[in-house]
């Protein structure tokens, strides 16, 4: 079923539009992106109009989250951008349950410059992408994939099709994408929600206020910094990112606080951070070269202690003892040699060896001890098999908290960003227990894998959050796919612990900025953060529709910083121009150089990689430099050198 909302009018300009598909709330916040961002004319499809989501949610849950949901979508259509951003209303609104041939088709693929499919079922996009590379060769992909190996075979495949099927090589320039496009225009994007969230979730819950982009083995690591107080100087680290709100000493509006009328200033330059007192700001202060993960440790593979129980241990440990006491008692005894000795009693301990009839006194009464041993330790061999065998059955089973656990993440819910989040902090070997009630979620197999205790059940019931030890936990990460659930379990958290540092993801950005000035305000010495997934991705994916490679993005209060690798070629506002000349305050910065594709390197080149950090201001940028970039989401599309609309 293919319907049309209401303003059905095309896009005025029909061979530069772009399409964007989906079924949740990252569609509508994509499109909501490129509409007031980027100025771009979007024809968004969706599923037909439900009242509940996609995924079946019982009791009480179901409803709440129905409301939410639909609070969220009006919430994201009214505008999630920055504070001086208008919708444009050259909008197209299509209502289809599946991107079929002919849905792509009325959507004007063919004509388009660029197409996102964000559906939330990885084969839904990659049957979708395939029919769009066949309708359109050099159209613009963008794919929301979780599988991150079949991601990387699908981008070399569309790729490769894109090309034999346009007659051009991957530098071929493409006209409707901007310029400098070298083969970026045609190209084939395939990112993950999960991955562009989970960096900054996790060190939102590690360290409160730290920023991680991790991008093809580069690590780039933001932090906030308090206001310097009066003498102290502040350290600028690399660079000075962003100045937070004035408003920031305040619990009520330190994070959302850009509504106020002095928000945060993101890229400020040198006078604007020597004028800035009393407010607090976001700083470059680690790059480095992460590499490649280190593989995970095999789950057949585990300590031989692991196999039996303490009291077992010292059981055998006990015996042991005996028969060498017994073989030493023997020596003296009989005077006899010590291996021979030895194998007297072992032969006496099982009880086949010939009876000491004919013996002297002393052995006889070896023998009889040799023999009782010998029936005590049945049982504990018996008991030892048994235990080795529970623990081959269970090892395949979820492990449960132990006791003494203390230091811990809390992490409630194992969908998809839970699961990249898990991974990501057993990467860093921090003790994490999760809570998840579907005994059958995704991440079940992941954290059987990595040995992670899991409490399962509904963490709205009580004493479940006790069982993952809340009160001896660092910190607690809400990523269930139900806001209720995640803003009760962190209020009952609260109650127990209320200094406990707190995550929740929130779908409803409206929903979250209300709720962390109320858990701010009622707990002003503890630590909350509020995060909506939609809200961290979507700039990734907007920009990759740009055709540009979009390494990642940090918030800064509520609003969204990227970091973008840019060819210099073609941008009059980079090309010919000094690193100094080329600094937009509020729009950009060149923070790095990559060498690797020139093959000259102006200084100094860290090992490892082929980035250049702290270039000189005199540094000209030349036609063929990848440099790496800072960039508010407004100043990127002027970079990009996309046309600009006005709203009618």
């Amino acid at each position: 079923m293919v319907s049309l909302l209401p303003n059905p009018a095309p896009p005025s300009d029909p061979s530069t539009h772009m399409v964007v598909c989906g079924d949740d709330g990252l569609a509508h916040r994509l499109a909501t992106e490129l509409r007031g961002v980027y100025r771009e004319q979007v024809v968004l499809v969706v599923p037909p109009s439900r009242r509940t989501p996609p995924q079946p949610m019982a009791g009480r849950a179901r409803a709440a989250s129905a409301a939410l949901f639909g609070r969220m979508v009006t919430a994201v259509n009214r505008g999630t951008g920055d504070s001086d951003d208008t919708l444009v209303p050259d909008e197209r609104v299509m209502e289809a349950a599946e991107p079929t041939e002919a849905v792509l088709a009325d959507a004007g693929v063919d004509r388009a410059a660029a197409l996102a499919l964000v559906y939330d079922d990885d084969e839904t996009n990659i049957r979708a992408a395939l029919t769009a590379r066949r309708l359109n060769p050099r159209l613009r992909l963008v794919l929301r994939l979780y599988n991150r190996r079949l991601g990387q075979h699908i981008e070399e495949l569309l790729d490769q099709a894109a090309e034999l099927a346009a007659g051009t090589t991957a530098g071929h320039r493409d006209g409707h994408g901007g310029h400098g496009g070298h083969g970026a225009d045609i190209a084939t994007t395939v990112l993950s929600d999960a991955d562009t969230t989970a960096p900054a979730l996790v060190a939102t819950a590690l360290v409160g206020t730290s920023k991680v982009v991790d991008a093809e083995g580069l690590l780039l690591r933001a932090v906030e910094r308090r206001p310097p107080r009066p003498g102290e100087v502040a350290d600028p680290g690399l660079c000075t990112l962003a100045l937070l709100s004035a408003t920031s000493n305040d619990p009520a509006g330190a994070e959302g606080s850009e509504d106020s009328g002095d928000g945060p200033r993101l890229l400020p330059d040198a006078e604007a951070v020597a004028a800035a007192t009393g407010r607090g700001a976001v700083v470059l202060e680690q790059v480095s070269y992460s590499g490649p993960p280190l593989p995970a440790r095999r789950a057949g593979v585990m300590p031989f202690a692991s196999l039996f129980s303490a009291r077992l241990r010292w059981s055998l440990a006990g015996l042991v003892a005996a028969v060498v006491a017994l073989a030493v008692a023997l020596i003296v005894v009989t005077d006899d040699h010590p291996l021979h000795a030895i194998y007297i009693t072992l032969l006496d301990l099982f009880a086949i060896n010939d009876p000491a009839v004919d013996a002297p006194l002393g052995q006889q009464v070896l023998q009889l001890l040799s023999g009782l041993v010998g029936l005590l330790l049945l049982p504990v061999l018996l008991a030892a098999v048994l235990e080795a065998l529970g623990t081959f059955r269970t090892a395949s089973a979820l492990r449960k908290p132990p006791r003494g656990l203390s230091g811990h993440v809390v992490l409630l819910g194992l969908g998809k960003i839970g699961t990249r989040v898990l991974t990501r902090l057993r990467e860093l070997h921090i003790p994490v227990v999760c809570v998840e009630a579907d005994p059958e979620a995704r991440g079940m197999a992941v954290a059987r894998r990595l040995r992670v205790p899991v409490v399962v059940g509904d963490v709205t019931q009580e004493g479940v959050l006790e069982s993952a030890k809340i009160h001896r936990a660092d910190a607690l990460l809400a990523l269930t796919s139900v806001d209720t659930t995640n803003l009760e379990a962190v209020l009952y958290a609260r109650s127990v612990r209320p200094d406990l540092r707190a995550v929740l993801r929130l779908y409803d950005d409206d929903f979250a900025k209300a709720v962390y000035r109320t858990l701010r305000t009622a707990h002003p010495a503890a630590l909350t953060r509020s995060r909506s997934v939609s809200h961290l991705a979507a700039p990734a994916f907007a920009g990759a529709m740009m055709g540009r490679q979009i390494l990642g993005a940090i918030p800064v209060e509520r609003r969204v910083l990227l970091f973008a690798a840019v060819v210099v070629d073609g941008h009059p506002q980079l090309e010919g121009r000094t690193v100094a000349e080329a600094f937009r305050p509020g729009a950009w910065r060149v923070l790095a150089l990559d060498t690797a594709a020139r093959g000259d390197t102006p200084g100094a080149e860290p090992p490892g990689s082929g980035l250049v950090w702290d270039l000189p201001d005199t540094y000209v940028l030349r036609a063929g430099d990848r440099v790496v970039l800072a960039a508010t989401r407004r100043g990127l599309a002027e970079l990009l050198g996309r046309r600009t609309r006005s709203p009618r």
